[in-house]
């Protein structure tokens, strides 16, 4: 994956904190993602020691904590990641890049309700975070904050995808990563995040996801055609088959059999939130192939 060294970046859309929290914020609304990762909660406490109290049953976040320190100067970012030369350089200038052109084609693209996209920042964090969802740790993954339509990342996780679920990594992997979280913002806008809960094979938590992976495949398609916003020329130039296939190797890394098996030693299909491994490639490749968000429908 190539972006265009000339492109200037927007700096404005991902909050960086990593070293730092936030103070508390009230509890609320839904957390989904949690992420990409797939995990059940059970097993993300077993293995990686998170209380499981932190989520509802329902997806909603548990109480939040409070934090403290300080995080990362914003302006140290911006100053960092001005042009795509940098995002082709540098980790967190990718990302800033990645959401810059995941947004960009979600502004000029009409959700699933029709409904004009309204912008979400990132917020990048390090060990832990308070949301408007409530407190979380980086054991979690990935996440998007219905309260305060936010995407949670900390960058540590894409070490993680890589030693912790065998997944070949790589820049478009991570991309992958945050298009499916932004995905979860588009069934926010659209109402369709309602419409997640449950668990197995066939229970709307898994369908919600498997959208997510369509969703993000769909950005994939017309990402080396979307243009920034500023200059008018695609932010990314290229993609590659390799890059493409990395993705979907991410996908099928964090399926739920795929992760039963590694840490359970078993897989147990009723008790699925994000899909199987087969299930979260053929979705993301739907979007790819595709490039329609009316091919998304997996609600049926």
């Amino acid at each position: 994956m190539e972006f265009d060294d000339d492109a200037a970046l927007d700096t404005s859309e991902v909050q960086d904190n990593r070293g730092g929290a936030l103070g508390g914020i009230p509890g609320g609304g839904k957390t989904v993602g949690g992420g990409v990762v797939g995990l059940l909660v059970l097993v993300v406490s077993v293995v990686f020691g998170v209380d499981p109290g932190l989520f509802g049953s329902d997806g909603t976040a548990g109480s939040p904590g409070t934090g403290g320190g300080a995080g990362t100067s914003a302006g140290d970012l911006a100053a960092d990641c001005r042009t795509g030369a940098d995002a082709n350089r540098k980790e967190e200038c990718r990302i800033v890049a990645v959401v810059d052109s995941v947004q960009a084609f979600w502004k000029q693209t009409e959700t699933a309700a029709g409904k004009s996209y309204e912008q979400a920042p990132t917020f990048l964090f390090t060990s832990s975070v308070n949301t408007g969802c409530g407190n979380a740790t980086s054991d979690v993954g990935p996440f998007y904050c219905s309260a305060d339509d936010k995407v949670y990342l900390d960058l540590g996780f894409f070490n993680d995808l890589s030693s912790k679920f065998g997944a070949k990594g790589g820049p478009f992997a991570e991309a992958y990563v945050i298009a499916h979280e932004y995905g979860h913002h588009i069934q926010d806008l659209s109402g369709t995040i309602s419409r997640g809960g449950g668990q197995g094979r066939n229970s709307g938590s898994v369908k919600l996801e498997l959208q997510a992976d369509c969703y993000a495949g769909v950005w994939a398609h017309h990402a080396t055609t979307t243009p920034d916003p500023k200059s008018g020329k695609p932010l990314i130039t290229e993609l590659t088959q390799d890059d493409i296939n990395r993705g979907l190797d991410a996908a099928a890394a964090v399926g739920d059999d795929r992760i039963q098996q590694r840490y359970q030693g078993k897989v147990t299909p009723d008790t699925w939130t994000h899909g199987s491994a087969s299930q979260r490639r053929q979705w993301f490749s739907t979007g790819y192939s595709s490039g329609s968000v009316t091919r998304c429908n997996t609600f049926g």
